[in-house]
């Protein structure tokens, strides 16, 4: 039997979302994070098409390559079976793709895999899982996307947790399963509560004064939660 990816359980906990971050300091903080436990850093990539901001490419994950943690990156982009090899190249660790942004799901999961980099997928909370149950065996991160994708300060979806306790289902216990949008203090313990292993949090940590307590107290919410079940 082989032995499971080491970086599959470094996925797990609070993943700070870059995006969030002030980009004058964006060593420093995401430091802070590290400091603090965290074990993975989230790169939201977008395109501009097919969510309508543009956002970072593999320059900076070439950037954050030492940082002591697994590199996470969220591809909100049109067919990314195209730019896969360029991210993996710069450093990603995960490459996560979105089911409704290519028509060759299977293969961009699969390539993803090739390159050396774990492969996720992405639903966003209008698409059902479908997708996902034709590709669970070439999945190692379910992303639940808790809000739609492209646009800060939304409020979580509270149909999500139902979501996402279908998705921990699909995927079992050797996969990720990833929550981002609106995580916070008042959500992070019912999503762990439904099967979340993994929490993307942006303003929830960057916009807070300390990064690094701010992961603390995330963390300990969830593992509340979790001790309550």
């Amino acid at each position: 039997m082989t032995a499971p990816d080491p970086r599959l359980a470094r996925l797990k906990g609070i993943a700070p979302s870059i995006l969030a971050s002030d980009f004058g300091a964006l060593r420093s903080q995401v430091q802070e994070c590290v400091d603090a436990g965290v074990t993975v850093i989230h790169v939201d990539v977008m395109d501009g098409h097919f969510v309508p901001p543009i956002t970072m490419g593999p320059i900076v994950v070439d950037a954050l390559k030492g940082v002591g943690a697994v590199l996470d990156v969220h591809l909100m982009i049109e067919r990314p079976e195209r730019h896969l090899a360029e991210f993996a190249k710069a450093g990603a660790d995960c490459l996560t793709v979105h089911a409704e942004a290519t028509p060759q799901l299977h293969f961009a999961l699969g390539q993803a895999r090739e390159l050396g980099a774990l492969a996720g997928l992405a639903v966003c909370p209008g698409t059902g899982l479908a997708p996902l149950e034709e590709t669970t065996s070439l999945v190692d991160l379910g992303l639940c996307m808790t809000v739609n994708p492209g646009w800060g300060g939304q409020k979580f979806i509270p149909t999500s947790f139902g979501k996402i306790e279908r998705m921990a289902a699909l995927l079992g216990p050797d996969a990720v399963l990833q929550v981002d949008g609106g995580v916070d203090l008042s959500t992070i313990g019912r999503c762990a509560a439904a099967g979340a292993t993994s929490f993307v949090a942006g303003s929830a940590v960057f916009g807070k004064p300390d990064p690094g307590e701010a992961v603390r107290a995330l963390q300990a919410a969830a593992d509340g939660a979790l001790a309550a079940a």
